[in-house]
């Protein structure tokens, strides 16, 4: 019988992009915007990937679906989102579910971010770049039309095509220093 040599307690090895930022993105745009402190240059602190499921008030089923995609996507259990109000016009009650959450931040932040810019990114047909359009805040969001862009949902098993929407939050507060930091981390925006 073969044991695993591998120690448990070791440190798991650091997401490939979490390093790209230590040692050449975080100097590049402290040197780019004269940041001293190196507390004070941007980061990315958390990615949020959300689903709406309105069409869950017809079938159940979606709702069940969606999660089990996003849960294969971002490797985390998502929240489901309910209705906070009535709405008589969409058949809509307070409490039903409506849509689909996850929060990734650390490890599991850095490693989404690499696979979208990666791997999904060029999956995407007719791409011709990320729009630069960021809140005003320093935080970027974008929609992907369906799911099954992504390499861990087999395209035999999609019964319902899902889009979401994907926020990746940083620590700068102004457009300028986000988008750059973006952008060195590889996001493919429009020239």
């Amino acid at each position: 019988m073969a044991t695993s040599t591998a120690n448990p307690s070791a440190p798991a090895a650091r997401p490939r992009l979490a390093d790209k930022y230590r040692n050449e993105v975080a100097p590049a745009v402290a040197k780019q915007f004269g940041i001293q402190n190196k507390m004070a240059i941007p980061r990315v602190t958390k990615i949020v990937v959300s689903m709406g499921v309105g069409k869950s008030i017809e079938n159940r089923a979606r709702i069940d679906h969606a999660a089990r995609d996003l849960g294969a996507i971002t490797g985390q259990k998502p929240v489901i989102t309910k209705a906070r109000n009535s709405i008589s016009g969409f058949r809509l009650r307070e409490g039903m579910p409506i849509g689909l959450a996850v929060t990734l931040r650390r490890e599991r932040m850095y490693e989404f971010l690499d696979r979208i810019i990666s791997v999904v990114i060029p999956r995407i047909r007719d791409f011709r770049g990320l729009p630069r359009k960021l809140d005003g805040r320093g935080n970027y969001s974008f929609g992907l039309s369906e799911q099954s862009v992504f390499p861990e949902i087999p395209l035999d098993k999609v019964e319902f095509v899902q889009g979401m929407n994907i926020t990746i939050c940083t620590s700068a507060g102004e457009d300028g220093p986000a988008e750059a930091l973006l952008e060195r981390m590889g996001m493919p925006f429009r020239r």
